[in-house]
């Protein structure tokens, strides 16, 4: 990475003056950006925020972990994102999902599933995701080290198999799908209201567009409308609800073999 890259988030200081976030950043010739977010509080709050972004030229699932602990609460999202649909479509859920469904059975049965999610957020995420809620319990945070471990082994044998594209309409097609989703998280994504309140308004917008989620500013020219024009509110302004679709799962909703078996949610 640039020195700018190495530097310039490298170490950031809380508006408590106790809170230490500290962030890496890497790329590799398949890999757009290798980047992670550690983040230690006080009352025993730690955050680790983990994503790896393959570079256009593949269409590879976005390696994301989230995990966000707090006194005796645990909140997690483990997924491999995919970067095209695997609610309505077949084939890209069956090129890198299919295989990998006993592993997301296994932990689905290990790991209880977070409650509520919403519909929009559901098309994010694939059907090994592990969306996660629960008490403080090490038999539990052992389990997810090692599904962790697992995940993260699978992805890389997949970014290690994958194929440069070549055609350039889905060589765009990968382009938008990725900017889609940073655009999405830029916006909507739960966590930036702790940033915010760690960082300030500014600094936090500027880790969040420029660090977290770097690409949204240049992946594409599309605007967060463009792709959701169902949160446009009278103004022309973005709405600040968490959904507008309206509906939520309480429960998994997708079987052993990665069916959807919710309602439709496009």
């Amino acid at each position: 990475m640039t020195p700018y890259w190495q530097e310039h988030y490298r170490h950031l200081k809380a508006i408590d003056g106790k809170t230490k976030l500290q962030t890496l950043a890497f790329q590799s010739s398949k890999i757009r950006l290798y980047r992670g977010l550690i983040i230690e509080g006080d009352n025993a709050m730690q955050v680790l925020d983990f994503a790896l972004f393959p570079e256009p030229e593949y269409d590879v699932p976005i390696f994301c972990a989230s995990f966000f602990t707090a006194s005796n609460t645990n909140v997690v999202v483990l997924d491999l994102n995919p970067l095209h649909d695997v609610i309505d479509t077949e084939d890209y859920k069956a090129k890198y999902y299919k295989n990998l469904m006993p592993l997301g059975q296994k932990y689905a049965e290990l790991l209880p599933w977070g409650s509520k999610i919403t519909g929009e957020s559901l098309g994010f995420f694939s059907p090994i995701v592990i969306w996660s809620k629960f008490c403080s319990d090490q038999h539990l945070h052992d389990i997810l080290f090692a599904a962790f471990k697992e995940y993260f082994k699978a992805w890389l044998q997949l970014m290690d198999q994958a194929k440069v594209e070549t055609n350039a309409s889905q060589l765009h097609r990968n382009c938008e799908a990725q900017h889609k989703y940073l655009i999405w998280r830029a916006e909507k994504d739960p966590g930036h209201q702790l940033l915010k309140k760690l960082l300030g308004e500014s600094l936090a917008q500027d880790l969040v567009w420029n660090f977290l989620f770097n690409g949204v500013n240049t992946l594409g020219s599309k605007s967060f409308l463009d792709y959701f024009p169902e949160y446009r509110c009278v103004d022309g302004s973005i709405s600040k609800k968490r959904s507008i679709i309206g509906k939520s799962f309480e429960n998994r909703p997708w079987d052993a073999k990665g069916n959807f078996i919710g309602a439709n949610i496009r």
